[in-house]
């Protein structure tokens, strides 16, 4: 199975974290990152796609993404 997430923060080092938390976990990049303002924040956000081909489990809706 392959598994996808899209991590999302606002621009701060929380965001990078988030990100190299996930690669060390086996997590690929998926395309290219996006940057975007939160007008109801009036901060910006950052967002990144991420996969993984995840052996011998079968997706199930209520599976927690970040833990496989």
């Amino acid at each position: 199975m392959k598994a996808y997430r899209l991590l999302t923060e606002e621009d701060t080092s929380a965001f990078c974290h988030k990100v190299t938390l996930a690669l060390s976990k086996g997590w690929e990049l998926h395309g290219s990152p996006a940057y975007a303002f939160d007008a109801e924040t009036g901060k910006m956000r950052c967002a990144q796609a991420v996969t993984k081909d995840v052996d011998g489990v079968d997706y199930d809706p209520d599976m927690k993404l970040g833990q496989l």
